[in-house]
């Protein structure tokens, strides 16, 4: 069978009312979808993105090379098996890759909403996904699976939507952003605004897809470092130095350096700086127990099967967060969930790379 890969945009005139209490309308999400829908429409799989990702999860586009970013686990016969399931994956609003966000056009005044674009946080994201699914006519799933802040949006459909899907799946998250995951999005953020070519936030676009944006790069060099690990970058880089540079040269590099380097440049030519802002400022503010009086009430609505997945050597959402979760919902007496804690060296990305220490996990949860 085809990966049967469509990409889709929805245009909506009502109002999306926030968590803020500000207003955004109309808006456009933009979706991927794999697989094909049976008549019940009951094969349903929601895919959830983390911050940098978009709708593109699986497949090559045409003409390109790269491949979606969880090509490895979706397609025919993998672990989210396009035989059996229809599978679809939105862009978040706030992100750049054309569901509305900042540098979208602000309705009816012809310029991008830059910083009026309203604040946005997970709960705004899922809602927004969750009346495009009613658009679709699609008004119960049978699960939904996300790691990072994709796994941040897994858990509020969770407790927002708690009928909505059958199994909810979430990887190396937690239940409200740490201080320590809040201290790298402040050194991206500040790198971000000092740099010049960043015009306070009224930058050309097409500009910045040419020549990058410096601050950014350094911002998302910090990042990196949280996304891997201590033993990661020893068994990927070690000390070695790069082979045309001199050993005594003040900008001579060691390998990691230069990973860096271009990971952090090149990102900034793809990814929107206002975007990343708006995104990580969500996931700062996250946290499932806001509006409840406790973790331990939010947790009591969930009555999907929740199925928790962390990685030991995850230093961005430590693995005691999740088990925090599982801790709690035992506490609450919840039969209805598990946690596995994923033996991996890798840091924080693990749920991108070493697919294969979880894969077959994902096939038992949805085989039941």
């Amino acid at each position: 069978m085809s990966l049967n890969l469509k990409t889709h945009t929805e245009h909506f005139t009502n109002p999306l009312y926030l968590e803020s209490g500000r207003i955004l309308e109309p808006y456009d999400i933009i979706y991927e979808t794999y697989g094909r829908l049976n008549d019940e429409k009951s094969n349903v799989i929601v895919v959830c993105h983390a911050l940098t990702g978009s709708h593109h999860a699986a497949g090559v586009y045409e003409g390109e090379s790269k491949s979606g970013w969880w090509d490895g686990l979706i397609g025919s016969g993998k672990a989210l098996d396009t035989d059996k399931y229809f599978i679809i994956c939105s862009n978040v609003i706030g992100s750049c890759f054309g569901s509305t966000g900042p540098i979208s056009t602000r309705h009816p005044y012809h310029e991008e909403y830059r910083y009026k674009f309203p604040v946005v946080s997970i709960k705004d994201m899922i809602k927004a996904q969750r009346i495009l699914f009613d658009r679709l006519e699609i008004y119960r799933v049978e699960a939904i699976i996300g790691g990072s802040m994709g796994g941040m949006q897994a858990l509020q459909f969770a407790i927002h939507y708690p009928n909505f899907a059958k199994k909810i799946i979430a990887l190396a998250t937690t239940h409200a952003t740490q201080p320590w995951a809040i201290a790298f999005n402040k050194v991206a953020q500040e790198a971000i605004l000092k740099d010049p070519d960043f015009k306070k936030g009224y930058y050309d676009p097409k500009v910045l897809q040419k020549q990058g944006l410096s601050g950014m790069a350094v911002g998302r060099m910090a990042g990196h470092i949280s996304f891997l690990s201590h033993k990661s970058m020893q068994e990927k880089f070690g000390r070695e130095y790069k082979r045309t540079d001199g050993l005594y040269e003040l900008f001579g590099k060691f390998q990691v350096e230069s990973y860096l380097e271009y990971n952090g440049y090149n990102f900034t030519k793809w990814f929107d700086p206002l975007a990343y802002l708006y995104i990580t400022k969500a996931i700062n503010i996250y946290d499932l127990s806001r509006g409840f009086d406790s973790l331990e009430e939010a947790l009591s609505r969930i009555n999907a099967d929740l199925h928790l997945i962390s990685f030991t050597n995850d230093l961005l959402f430590k693995n005691f967060e999740m088990k925090e979760i599982a801790d709690t919902l035992k506490s609450i007496n919840k039969k209805n969930y598990t946690y596995r804690d994923i033996e991996s060296d890798y840091g924080h990305d693990a749920f991108l790379v070493e697919l294969e220490k979880f894969e077959n996990h994902i096939k038992d949860i949805l085989n039941g």
